[in-house]
């Protein structure tokens, strides 16, 4: 039987997603190891009393949860390299699944490097910050009042994500954009996000450098 070309690439990947998990925590790889070992542990104590074929249903157990638990901890590390990086506010937007209209570049920029970004989905127009809330709110104030001249009767939700006092930490932003409510259904969602594309942006990017190190990265064509 041939072998399956992807395998290696597979293996690579998950060794390389296990030493990001190990360097955002050292105690989280034995964390992983130990909730598997810790689950085939109790299905063989019960596949003594009760059985052996409860040893065999623990083996895939315990695969399953070794699975989950490695998947947290690898969501978890990301959110510990990203948080702080300019940017990272559009990296976890890229994650969303489902009709999300991400636009791929920031639509306010100033010179501090504070980001406003834009999305589209069922909830309507989303405008999410990255910055202190001191400086981040003028700018969501005239993105907000750009954005309802052309979206007219469209809510239009603006987040505040961040550290501060009533921002919403990067680790929760997904979650909190899937609470808001569904008040589009999905052919007024395409044509909202038609005419938002339309909007020329408020403020031109700054022709000053970034931070050391930091790079604006390229997102995919909307959805």
């Amino acid at each position: 039987m041939a072998k399956d070309p992807a395998t290696p690439g597979r293996l690579k990947q998950i060794r390389m997603v296990a030493q990001i998990i190990k360097q955002a925590d050292p105690k989280g790889m034995p964390i992983v190891y130990g909730s598997a070992l810790g689950t085939l542990a109790v299905f063989v104590v019960v596949g003594v009393i009760f059985g052996w074929s409860w040893i065999v249903f623990g083996v895939f157990a315990a695969l399953l949860v070794g699975m989950l638990v490695f998947s947290r901890l690898a969501q978890r590390a990301q959110y510990s390299m990203l948080d702080g990086q300019p940017g990272a506010t559009y990296a976890i937007l890229q994650g969303l699944r489902g009709t999300w209209h991400v636009e791929d570049k920031p639509v306010a920029v100033n010179r501090d490097q504070d980001l406003v970004f834009r999305i589209v989905g069922y909830p309507g127009v989303i405008l999410i910050s990255e910055g202190p809330s001191s400086r981040v709110q003028r700018m969501l104030v005239a993105e907000k009042k750009r954005v309802q001249r052309v979206a007219v009767d469209v809510p239009v939700y603006d987040i505040q994500c961040g550290d501060g006092e009533g921002q919403i930490p990067l680790a929760k932003l997904q979650r909190h954009l899937m609470k808001l409510p569904r008040n589009l259904k999905k052919p007024a969602v395409s044509e909202v996000n038609n005419r938002m594309r339309a909007l020329t942006p408020a403020v031109p990017l700054p022709k000053g450098p970034l931070p050391r190190g930091a790079r604006m990265p390229r997102g995919p064509k909307a959805r």
